[in-house]
């Protein structure tokens, strides 16, 4: 009896549905074809355990099961599940009338338990478009998936469910997600808040003009002045997710894995922050099995990079695309995958190894040259797309004992959302653009216009800065967020000082 079951393969961020045509005829053996991995072919010992543990068995015939399209490379154990039920329904152990109306997923353990799998939400995403009544998978990745509305979605534990709910038996309970309350509920938790530091008004500022405008930053200064203690709570100063936004940024840490089982939905934006140890793979994405990077990881939120110079330079250059397109394209000889890259860069590093130049009260003791040397580990292109420079210097011990509440992060927040409108409805016909940091150069003339004063103030400070055309234009950004944060419609000379402030790593020898 032939028989047809369905399930999904993930490529990038979106799923392909699967056909699985199970055939059992007169012989012996088992075959899979389709263009399976070891995993799924692997699955048939799997399966054998899992239903003689639950009263059923593979029929001693001859076994076919083809996986369509054919061309698309099946990969993982998540097919355990679809095959088990296509065996079983194509030997008559359980009713084939309704089983090619669910999308099946799962991964099946010895004694037929269920395992997670990756990307239950764009696999019950494409269940939706393709018009199947419910998607059955195991419960860890059950509330995951019923953030989508208009499909049914049962999780399970063991096979035995899902056999007895095929004959009738017993319902399986299914899982309900209210989407909009799960999202408006949680989104503005948040642990750390701006008004934990102390002190740092003018790193505070900076990192709102950041916060406001999308722009990427990089935070300079020596070991204990608060660098990462600032980078850990810029997610709290950005503007919550939009609905569409929390969508996208699950779907990535759906196929990456990165799921907690009691998360239906990603409320608030992520912070990756990779350590210094990190390949170039894992930062952009990539492997055999393609799977999404930290950048990707990143998306709608922040990437933190502590101590920059430290990783390796390829690490750093292969961002440069990443942080212009913001998108990141995998290409393998036979497909190629694309992940969204859409994040906020914000870096920390030392002026030094030793750590302390510049420092008011230690002395450094690296040697000449050595400064120099250790900035050059950052590429000057990398530079050049980061729109902010800041320094950072310890704070004093009066500052440390104050008493008096700094501002909280929600005040701050509520700043940023004000500039961000002001953004929106600037680039409401701009097909994507939603924030000044991705003005092009065309846009930038049109909406960053300055009057003869500021032209003159910036001429010289190119001149004496030695500054490239591509920081030319983040200047021209980062301007208009400080005009945007003022409510300001043009932009004034003193919007333009304070953003050529920002540039102190362009300086001609910085590092002595």
């Amino acid at each position: 009896m032939l028989v047809k079951t369905f399930g999904c393969a993930v490529q990038g961020i979106n799923a392909i549905t699967i056909t699985i045509e199970v055939n059992i005829l007169t012989g012996i053996n088992f075959f899979i074809v389709g263009l399976p991995d070891n995993a799924v072919k692997e699955s048939q010992q799997r399966i054998d355990s899992a239903l003689r543990e639950n009263g059923y068995k593979i029929p001693g015939k001859k076994v076919v099961i083809n996986m369509a399209p054919a061309d698309i490379r099946k990969e993982g154990s998540a097919y355990d599940l679809p095959l088990a039920v296509g065996i079983l329904a194509a030997s008559v152990d359980i009713k084939a009338d309704d089983v090619h109306k669910y999308m099946i997923m799962g991964e099946l353990s010895l004694d037929g338990s269920l395992q997670p799998i990756k990307g239950a939400l764009p696999i019950a995403i494409r269940a939706r478009e393709e018009g199947f009544e419910g998607f059955i998978l195991p419960k860890q990745n059950a509330r995951e998936a019923a953030v989508v509305d208009k499909l049914k979605i049962f999780g399970v534990e063991n096979i035995k469910e899902v056999i007895d709910f095929f004959n009738g038996k017993s319902e399986i309970e299914q899982t309900i997600v209210d989407t909009r309350k799960e999202f408006y509920e949680n989104q503005t938790k948040t642990d750390l808040d701006f008004s934990d530091v102390k002190g740092q008004e003018n790193v505070k500022r900076a990192l709102e003009i950041a916060a406001a405008g999308g722009h990427n930053i990089i935070m300079i200064g020596p070991p204990g002045a608060g660098k990462t203690m600032l980078a850990k709570r810029i997610s709290g100063i950005l503007p919550p997710l939009t609905l569409y936004e929390a969508l996208e940024t699950t779907k990535i840490h759906s196929v990456a894995g990165k799921m907690n089982k009691d998360t239906a939905l990603m409320v608030s934006r992520p912070y990756i922050s990779p350590h210094h140890t990190i390949s170039d793979v894992a930062l952009v994405g990539g492997g055999a099995f393609p799977q999404p990077g930290s950048i990707s990881l990143a998306h709608n939120g922040v990437l933190f990079l502590d101590e920059l110079p430290e990783f390796k330079r390829t690490v750093l250059e292969v961002m440069r695309q990443p942080l212009e397109d913001r998108v990141i394209t995998i290409s393998r000889a036979k497909f190629s995958v694309e992940y969204p890259a859409n994040f906020m860069l914000v870096a920390s590093m030392n002026p030094c190894p030793c750590g302390y130049y510049n420092h008011p009260e230690k002395d450094c003791v690296c040697s000449a040259g050595i400064v120099q040397k250790y900035l050059n580990k950052i590429s000057g292109p990398l530079l050049d797309r980061i729109d902010i420079h800041i320094e950072v210097v310890p704070v004093p011990f009066s500052k440390l004992a104050e008493s008096r509440p700094s501002e909280s992060s929600e005040v701050v927040r509520q700043r940023v959302i004000k500039a961000r409108n002001i953004q929106q409805e600037r680039f409401k016909e701009g097909n994507g653009i939603y924030a000044n940091t991705q003005l092009s150069t065309k846009q930038i003339q049109q909406h960053c216009q300055i009057d003869a004063t500021g032209q003159a103030l910036l001429k010289n400070a190119m001149e004496k800065l030695g500054l490239s055309a591509r920081a030319y234009d983040r200047i021209l950004k980062v301007s208009r967020t400080i005009a945007d944060l003022e409510g300001s419609e043009n932009i004034k000379t003193e919007h333009l000082a304070e953003a050529i402030q920002y540039r102190s790593l362009d300086r001609e020898n910085w590092g002595g």
